[in-house]
């Protein structure tokens, strides 16, 4: 049985997923060092050069190589700039099911990209590789997060209470820890039924293509 994902390229009308390459790192650096990711995310701040070249160099390679998942820069087809990430993670290979996680740069948001990036990959996990779940879990007050599941397709199951660790702002500029709950949402091949095409009448592209 196959445990690893392949060195892949998925392909959109307006976008590319694909390995993170060292071009990409200061791109990256900006990203991950605003204010939203850190809030949400776990990422080390600030978020340095250093980070960066470790996370594209030697961490996300071994996302895939030992079967944990594997991790997509999101980039605009026409200019190539990284407009984000898609992380698929916590990969179970007997059930078939992964979890998703993704990023999306200040000025590529309100665009559509991150709904339009995980339905590729999920596409693609679904109709390539045979995949059975694909499972999101959101902070409470991570509403746009929380849209894009909903768009996609995803169903919400519930929620697991106090079960993570955001950062907020104080008004002094330093960053505080908060407890917060997460929603679980998951995502099944038949989910996507229609969804693609729902996007595309709303205006986003559809069409996926992978490599």
């Amino acid at each position: 049985m196959t445990t690893t994902f392949p060195d892949i390229s998925i392909s959109t009308d307006r976008l590319v997923l694909r390995a993170l390459e060292e071009a990409d790192v200061p791109a990256f650096v900006e990203m991950m060092n605003d204010e939203l990711v850190t809030a949400w995310t776990t990422v080390p701040h600030p978020y340095t050069r250093a980070h960066a070249e470790d996370w594209i160099h030697r961490a996300a390679p071994a996302e895939r190589t030992e079967g944990r998942g594997i991790v997509l820069a999101v980039t605009e087809f026409l200019t190539q700039r990284l407009v984000g990430t898609v992380h698929l993670h916590d990969t179970d290979w007997r059930v078939r099911s992964t979890e998703v996680a993704y990023v999306t740069a200040p000025w590529a948001r309100g665009e559509g990209y991150a709904t339009e990036s995980v339905l590729a990959a999920a596409q693609w996990l679904f109709r390539d590789r045979g995949f059975e779940r694909l499972q999101l879990r959101i902070a409470a007050d991570n509403t746009a997060s929380q849209q894009v599941a909903q768009k996609i397709g995803c169903i919400s199951e519930g929620v697991l209470r106090n079960a993570w660790i955001a950062r907020s702002l104080t008004e002094s500029g330093e960053w505080t820890d908060i407890r917060t709950d997460l929603i679980v949402w998951s995502l099944l091949p038949e989910d996507l039924d229609g969804v693609a095409d729902q996007l595309a009448d709303a205006g986003y592209s559809s069409y996926t293509d992978w490599s």
